[in-house]
């Protein structure tokens, strides 16, 4: 088997305190070191109207790092496709892709925050719905040469008015042929974005806040879906977001994880979670009570802190509880201070240049085979 990659996931998350151009002055930081240390995807999510996730456009922040960076692969995580019209959508990612020379990976979802959808226009109730149709129209606007027209009971995309003699009609199609790889991100058990991923040939992408039982769930489900239209589910495509912190000593890693903005991360994202569609779905055992899902809770399940061998450790008992997966996208969040920064550089070096390597060896994986190879 092919390596298990390495990606680096930002929602992204700051404190709001901090200057904006700052939070994305240090995201591009980080970007650029990822390249350098080897790091084979990266991830950027979609919010409009959150202050502690300032990204509004993905693909802007993407499209000045590709620039800067030679072997990365880059994406949108996900692109809110409920709140785009899918000829925007689809004009602007295959430009995206002629740009970054056939680096781009995608992913698709929908917009979860109230405010995002308040500030649209958009009923809440509709999101899935807009969703498909959004994708459908995507796909079909990449796959089809004009005059076409797709009508939808949310979008209607025409185009008639072709004349190739001045060049009329004619939208970009994807470097990547047929459209670069697609995956769906998802966070909760028997999902129906896990079968609606598994039913397009799209790839899972598994949230960093849900434990190993709704992660073997969610590939169950996907391979179950998959088989019932003729689609293939290789797991060598799955990917797992995890947070991840390494150190020298798994006391010194754990005493940061539960100072630094992984402990913050982690109380906004839960009362966040907990405001909207409730904890059940970071749970390990639904009957847990909501305040069992804390720090000590997390640190036992979801979050990897520790020095190398304990994180070894924790990777492998991952692997036997969900079985193989292609890629470990490792969550970033802020630096609180220089000290800190240090601190999670350090901790993505242990993580490429030991602790991947290591663990591909034990699951004998091929070591070295990268995203491009």
């Amino acid at each position: 088997m092919h390596s298990v990659k390495s990606g680096i996931f930002i929602m992204p998350f700051h404190h709001p305190s901090k200057d904006l151009a700052q939070c994305h002055d240090e995201d591009m930081e980080l970007a650029i070191r990822s390249d350098e240390l080897g790091v084979d995807e990266f991830w950027v999510g979609e919010h409009h109207t959150l202050s502690w996730e300032p990204i509004v456009s993905p693909e802007m922040f993407i499209a000045a790092v590709f620039r800067q960076t030679k072997q990365m692969r880059m994406g949108p995580a996900p692109v809110l496709v409920n709140m785009h019209h899918p000829a925007q959508v689809a004009n602007r990612l295959a430009f995206l892709d002629h740009f970054s020379h056939g680096r781009l990976e995608l992913a698709v979802g929908f917009g979860g925050a109230p405010s995002d959808f308040e500030m649209y226009g958009q009923d809440p109730k509709q999101m899935h719905s807009r969703m498909a149709e959004a994708i459908d129209m995507i796909l079909n606007i990449w796959s089809s040469d004009p005059p076409y027209e797709f009508n939808g009971e949310h979008w209607t995309v025409k185009l008639k008015s072709v004349n190739e003699e001045l060049g009329y009609g004619y939208p970009p199609k994807p470097y990547q042929k047929p459209h670069p790889p697609i995956s769906v991100p998802v966070s909760s058990r028997n999902s129906g974005s896990v079968k609606a991923a598994a039913h397009h040939g799209f790839q899972l992408f598994s949230h960093s806040i849900i434990p190993a039982d709704v992660l073997k769930d969610q590939w169950d489900t996907y391979e179950q879906a998959a088989l019932e239209v003729g689609n293939s589910a290789d797991r060598s495509t799955w990917k797992i977001a995890r947070t991840i912190f390494l150190a020298d000593t798994t006391a010194e890693a754990e005493k940061r994880a539960r100072t630094n903005s992984i402990e913050t991360a982690y109380t906004h994202l839960t009362g966040a979670i907990k405001a909207g569609p409730g904890l059940g779905i970071m749970k390990q055992d639904l009957s847990m009570s909501d305040s069992e899902v804390n720090m000590d809770y997390f640190i036992g399940e979801q979050i990897i802190a520790g020095d190398v061998d304990t994180a070894l450790d924790r990777l492998l008992r991952l692997w036997e509880e969900t079985g193989p997966f292609g890629a470990i996208d490792v969550m970033s969040f802020d630096w609180d201070n220089d000290d800190d920064k240090r601190a999670w550089n350090y901790s993505m070096e242990l993580f490429n240049k030991e602790l991947l390597p290591r663990f591909n060896q034990a699951v004998g994986a091929e070591v070295g085979v990268t995203a491009s190879d």
